[in-house]
């Protein structure tokens, strides 16, 4: 299945997406396959999951980010002379 993160707890350990079919399942640190760790600005992402029901509840499991974003890099600063440091 295929749903958009609606926020995740870093701190917590939590967090909810929402599905295709307006559904919210609730989401655990434990989650998400390797190498698609959660972090703070995840809201808004493509995931894809699998829903799985344990004792009467929904929740996602197998979660994964649909595309790649990568973290911004650091800026070269310019000395007094213009060149780079």
């Amino acid at each position: 299945m295929q749903g958009t993160m609606l926020w995740f707890n870093v701190d917590k350990g939590y967090g909810f997406i929402q599905t295709e079919d307006d559904e919210r399942l609730y989401v655990a640190h434990g989650g998400f396959q390797a190498g698609h760790k959660p972090h703070r600005r995840c809201k808004g992402r493509t995931v894809t999951f699998v829903r799985e029901i344990a004792e009467g509840n929904a929740s996602a499991v197998n979660v994964s980010f649909v595309e790649r974003v990568e973290p911004p890099r650091a800026r070269l600063r310019r000395g007094r002379t213009g060149s780079a440091l």
